[in-house]
Protein backbone atom coordinates (compact mmCIF):
# COMPACT_ATOMS: atom_id res chain seq x y z
CA UNK A 1 0.00 0.00 0.00
CA UNK A 2 2.03 2.89 -1.27
CA UNK A 3 0.56 6.26 -0.57
CA UNK A 4 1.42 9.24 -2.69
CA UNK A 5 3.32 11.93 -0.80
CA UNK A 6 1.13 14.78 0.33
CA UNK A 7 2.16 18.34 -0.48
CA UNK A 8 3.79 20.18 2.37
CA UNK A 9 1.49 22.84 3.78
CA UNK A 10 2.95 25.38 6.14
CA UNK A 11 0.44 26.72 8.62
CA UNK A 12 0.50 30.33 9.74
CA UNK A 13 1.51 29.17 13.21
CA UNK A 14 4.55 27.47 11.65
CA UNK A 15 5.52 30.75 10.00
CA UNK A 16 5.20 32.59 13.29
CA UNK A 17 7.14 29.90 15.12
CA UNK A 18 9.93 30.03 12.55
CA UNK A 19 10.04 33.81 12.79
CA UNK A 20 10.31 33.66 16.57
CA UNK A 21 13.01 30.97 16.40
CA UNK A 22 14.85 32.98 13.75
CA UNK A 23 14.91 36.05 15.97
CA UNK A 24 16.10 33.99 18.94
CA UNK A 25 18.85 32.24 16.95
CA UNK A 26 20.02 35.56 15.46
CA UNK A 27 20.15 36.91 19.02
CA UNK A 28 22.26 33.97 20.13
CA UNK A 29 24.62 34.62 17.23
CA UNK A 30 24.98 38.25 18.32
CA UNK A 31 25.81 37.32 21.93
CA UNK A 32 29.48 37.25 21.00
CA UNK A 33 29.44 41.06 21.18
CA UNK A 34 28.88 40.80 24.94
CA UNK A 35 32.46 39.55 25.43
CA UNK A 36 34.34 40.72 22.31
CA UNK A 37 37.50 38.55 22.43
CA UNK A 38 35.96 35.48 24.06
CA UNK A 39 32.79 35.90 22.02
CA UNK A 40 34.52 35.54 18.68
CA UNK A 41 36.02 32.27 19.96
CA UNK A 42 32.55 30.96 20.83
CA UNK A 43 31.49 31.60 17.23
CA UNK A 44 33.59 28.60 16.19
CA UNK A 45 31.12 26.44 18.12
CA UNK A 46 27.98 28.33 17.12
CA UNK A 47 28.82 28.49 13.38
CA UNK A 48 28.18 24.81 12.53
CA UNK A 49 25.16 24.69 14.85
CA UNK A 50 23.57 27.71 13.19
CA UNK A 51 24.26 26.26 9.75
CA UNK A 52 22.61 22.99 10.71
CA UNK A 53 19.62 24.78 12.23
CA UNK A 54 19.13 26.77 9.03
CA UNK A 55 19.18 23.59 6.94
CA UNK A 56 16.67 21.92 9.26
CA UNK A 57 14.33 24.92 9.49
CA UNK A 58 14.30 25.85 5.81
CA UNK A 59 14.16 22.84 3.52
CA UNK A 60 15.55 22.52 0.02
CA UNK A 61 17.99 24.75 -1.76
CA UNK A 62 17.11 27.80 0.32
CA UNK A 63 18.03 25.99 3.54
CA UNK A 64 21.27 24.63 2.13
CA UNK A 65 22.43 28.00 0.82
CA UNK A 66 21.37 29.74 4.04
CA UNK A 67 23.13 27.07 6.10
CA UNK A 68 26.37 27.52 4.19
CA UNK A 69 26.13 31.30 4.32
CA UNK A 70 25.22 31.24 8.03
CA UNK A 71 28.18 29.04 8.90
CA UNK A 72 30.62 31.22 6.98
CA UNK A 73 29.08 34.42 8.37
CA UNK A 74 29.48 33.21 11.95
CA UNK A 75 33.12 32.24 11.36
CA UNK A 76 34.10 35.64 9.97
CA UNK A 77 34.86 38.03 12.83
CA UNK A 78 32.51 40.99 13.40
CA UNK A 79 29.81 39.83 10.96
CA UNK A 80 27.47 38.56 13.66
CA UNK A 81 25.31 41.61 13.15
CA UNK A 82 23.89 40.02 9.97
CA UNK A 83 20.55 38.40 10.94
CA UNK A 84 20.88 35.34 8.69
CA UNK A 85 17.93 33.43 10.15
CA UNK A 86 15.58 36.40 9.88
CA UNK A 87 16.73 37.22 6.34
CA UNK A 88 16.07 33.60 5.36
CA UNK A 89 12.60 33.74 6.91
CA UNK A 90 11.88 37.00 5.09
CA UNK A 91 13.07 35.53 1.79
CA UNK A 92 11.02 32.35 2.26
CA UNK A 93 7.72 33.86 3.40
CA UNK A 94 7.70 37.41 2.00
CA UNK A 95 9.75 37.40 -1.19
CA UNK A 96 8.95 33.86 -2.37
CA UNK A 97 5.55 33.97 -0.65
CA UNK A 98 5.70 30.36 0.44
CA UNK A 99 2.50 29.38 2.16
Amino acid sequence: MNQEPQPVVVKKSDKKTKLLLSLIFDGIGMLSYVAPIFGEFTDTFWAPISGLLLVLMYKGTVGKIAGLFGTIEELIPFTDVIPTFTITWFYTYVIRREE
